[in-house]
């Protein structure tokens, strides 16, 4: 079983303030497979210390950007040769199957890291402009302060990159939290980051539990808090940063509709809804898991895609051959189970799937797809974040528009149809923060990630990710 008694604080490996531990269990032996030291408040005191006199005396937001620049690229070259290493960590703590842990989880952060890297060295850090009484404006942008980042489970290692790496590149110091059923990955992250030889106090890596992240969004010594995970915490997240007028950044659950149009080939679209929609085990709030289909090809695109969902290969997520893998938890096991059953009786029709546990052991669910469903249904209306589709049928544009709208969420989405401007067309009319054309949206560095209504505030990606990160001045100056 693999061990570590220490903690990442401000740059270091250090013992913990208590004897707290992490058993990390495999969700497909449900045996333990880890234990690491868990942090206490006290670390996290520590921690916020260590980045808060990093960030009022040290040099690293002092630094010229360049410089900055040059650390992260390190950090990049040092991670490429761990990818293995880490999507097989993945594997292991979480469930994701393996070659979807090599070609997202473990190739993706990386590419972020120099896209990043790339934006920044572009960044106008300041700039003048007339005006408006005759005077020149200089404008001046300058990093927010420390930053509490916080992790979920179900893509650790991307989701730490696009916060740390824009926070790092605005000169800003960081303490993170990965949530406390994927330290794993969090530790060899930690390691690569000490080797990139940031300054003392820069980073700190505390994987812990809601406790841990509460303390953190409420210290005194942080300046921005930006998090992903539900829109329930979320919630309370953002209601902590407001009592204390502090800066943040949500990025939070979707339930994003795939609009299929009435020229759209079944075959192509079963093939798109493939990752789209069952991603990481259906483990990803970007899930396009309501699939809109027109009434008059209804029959045409259910079979399709109950074909796609019955040859999916379910098992152990370390088999390279394995499409859908167990989900992280007996807790989420148990929730995807729940709305499988309450879609059965709410009326919906189900196609392929249905309840009941597929292996003797491990956390897996079948994946299910439901037709007949109605938006007014649960089952449609919130996240489930597990390998279950729901095929809704529409009766024309306009009702695919109203349909696709028809939620509290909007994070992500896709239509499907071969006529690129009658797709351009409707995707500007439906309201959320992404949207891909014949494709599930990609998580291009350079294109602004977030979501409108319940599903966050602000953007992460792009020359907007790494904004999010920064204040402006302005100055007047005249004679």
């Amino acid at each position: 079983m693999q061990e570590e008694q220490r903690l990442f604080v401000g740059g270091a490996w250090v013992p913990p303030s208590s004897d707290r531990t992490i058993e990390v269990i495999s969700p497909h032996t449900e045996q333990a497979i880890a234990r690491v030291a868990a942090p206490a408040p006290a670390d996290v005191d520590r921690a916020v210390a260590a980045a808060r006199t990093a960030f009022d005396e040290g040099p690293w937001p002092r630094l010229p950007p360049a410089e900055r620049v040059a650390a992260v690229r390190r950090l990049a070259d040092l991670y490429d040769p761990r990818r293995e290493d880490l999507a097989r960590l993945i594997t292991a703590e979480m469930g994701a199957p393996l070659t979807f842990a090599r070609s997202a989880h473990a190739a993706l952060p990386g590419v972020m890291m120099r896209a990043f890297a790339d934006i920044a060295a572009d960044l106008a850090w300041e700039d003048s402009r007339p005006g408006f009484y005759g005077t020149d404006i200089i404008v001046q942008r300058s990093p927010v302060g420390v930053v509490a980042a916080i992790i979920p489970w179900n893509m650790p290692t991307l989701l730490t990159v696009m916060k740390l790496v824009p926070a790092l590149l605005a000169g800003c110091t960081v303490v993170l939290k990965p949530a406390a059923e994927t330290p794993l990955d969090a530790q060899l992250m930690a390691g690569l980051i000490e080797q990139a030889e940031l300054p003392p106090g820069v980073v700190s890596v505390l994987p812990g539990d809601a406790e841990i992240g509460a303390h953190l969004v409420a210290h005194p010594g942080i300046d921005k808090v930006s998090f992903t995970g539900s829109t329930a915490v979320g919630a309370k997240v953002a209601a902590a940063c407001g009592a204390a007028l502090k800066r943040v950044g949500l990025e939070l659950g979707g339930k994003s509709a795939a609009i299929v149009l009435d020229d759209a080939d079944p075959a192509a679209v079963a093939t798109g809804i493939k990752v789209a929609g069952l991603m990481n085990s259906g483990q990803a709030c970007v899930a396009q898991t309501r699939i809109l289909v027109p009434r008059s090809r209804y029959d045409e695109h259910l079979d399709a895609l109950a074909a796609m969902v019955e040859s999916l290969a379910l098992g152990d997520p370390a088999d390279p051959g394995t499409e859908i893998g167990p989900l992280v938890s007996r807790r989420q096991q148990q929730r995807v189970q729940g709305y499988i059953e309450l879609a059965e009786q709410e009326g919906a029709r189900t196609l392929t799937g249905g309840s009941g546990p597929p292996m003797d052991r491990g956390w897996y669910v079948r994946p299910t797809l439901f037709a007949d469903v109605d938006s007014s249904m649960r089952i449609a209306q919130e996240e489930i974040f597990g390998p279950v589709l729901t095929a809704i049928p529409y009766t024309d544009d306009d009702n695919a528009v109203r349909i696709a709208d028809d939620t509290r969420y909007g994070l992500s989405g896709s239509v499907w149809t071969p006529d690129l401007e009658r797709g351009l067309a409707i995707a500007r009319r439906v309201r959320s923060g992404t949207l891909g054309i014949n494709q599930p949206y990609s998580m291009d560095p350079a294109a602004p990630f977030g979501g409108v209504k319940h599903s966050g505030i602000g953007r992460e990606l792009g020359r907007e990710g790494i904004e999010g990160f920064l204040e402006t001045k302005s100055i007047s100056t005249s004679g």
